[in-house]
């Protein structure tokens, strides 16, 4: 059983491998401009629990529980978290993890969980798991992953599972290694329009520096309504956008108060509306279903294509 799948060798049938989000990245890894990577398997991920003897504390701690008792749930996630923290990484997964980690290009990644119950058609998992932005450096790379794994027992999660009948013990969890982007524009895409579910629009959401203040929503950003079928910007609506997240010059994630222009300064261009809204059209086409894409423009002005999954709400 393999620990390590690098992005071109995994496709979306690998879901019970590399979990949802990495299956996705995968598949398109060699048809769009997505930042090279690989996957940390769930084999690597149920290795730790065997070699630290976790599962059984795991289930018990699961098993007595009343998850509509709020402070129960938020206990038992904390001391499940606690035992998966303490635990130790066996040497030969810490050795391949890094030796992989130092063939990438970029040594800062994100790290990003990816369960085997995400991304799937009918139900949105999307945030109840751990990412971390502009990690660098062995052990951060190593406790990050540990993070990862630890955020499969979250409140929410565990809640989620619960209610939608889905057994915590045939769940399991990758972790996506990714080069990371250091974008100075980011944001989210949805190649249907949500509000009123026209299928010929697509949603655009950017906003300036990491794409993650957009995401959990720390900034109202800018809004584009774009026609698909003919290609044409409907609505531009540019937001006051007072803060932004950018790496600083020691390599970590930096909330900056924008000036009042900056935070009033339209975030992408026409042409940039445009070349994002192509690539969302081919990815929908790609993979049949309407696609809630994560982007981000690089420094040097190239597009990124973060991470994709289908549109669960419509």
């Amino acid at each position: 059983m393999e620990n390590i799948i690098w992005f071109k060798d995994t496709n979306k049938n690998d879901v019970s491998k590399v979990g949802g989000k990495g299956a996705n990245l995968g598949e398109m890894f060699s048809h769009f401009p997505i930042p090279n990577g690989f996957c940390i398997t769930v084999h690597a991920y149920k290795q730790f629990i065997s070699f630290n003897n976790l599962q059984d504390k795991i289930d018990e701690k699961l098993n007595k529980l009343d998850i509509e008792d709020s402070e129960q749930l938020e206990n038992v996630s904390r001391k499940i978290s606690e035992l998966i923290m303490a635990g130790s990484i066996p040497e030969n997964l810490n050795k391949v993890i890094i030796e992989n980690y130092k063939k990438l290009d970029e040594w800062f990644v994100a790290v990003r969980s990816s369960a085997t119950a995400e991304d799937l058609p009918n139900y949105s998992f999307a945030g109840q798991q751990a990412t971390f932005l502009n990690v660098k450096g062995d052990d951060k790379v190593l406790w990050s992953v540990k993070e990862c794994w630890a955020s499969l027992f979250t409140s929410r999660a565990i809640y989620y599972r619960e209610i939608n009948n889905f057994e915590h013990s045939k769940v399991f969890i990758s972790v996506v290694i990714q080069e990371m982007v250091n974008s100075e524009k980011a944001g989210v895409m949805f190649t249907v329009n949500p509000i009123n579910k026209n299928q010929n629009e697509a949603i655009i959401e950017g906003s300036f520096g990491l794409g993650e203040m957009v995401v959990s929503g720390q900034v109202t950003p800018d809004n584009y309504i774009v026609s698909k079928n003919p290609l044409e910007i409907i609505k531009i609506t540019i937001n006051e956008k007072n803060t932004a997240l950018y790496r600083n010059k020691e390599g970590d994630n930096e909330e900056i108060t924008l000036d009042e222009y900056k935070a009033n300064e339209r975030v992408l261009s026409d042409k940039e509306i445009e070349a994002l809204t192509n690539f969302g059209i081919k990815i929908e086409k790609h993979y049949g279903s309407p696609q809630d894409i994560e982007w981000a423009f690089s420094k040097s002005g190239e597009i990124k294509i973060l991470q994709s999954r289908s549109i669960t709400t419509l």
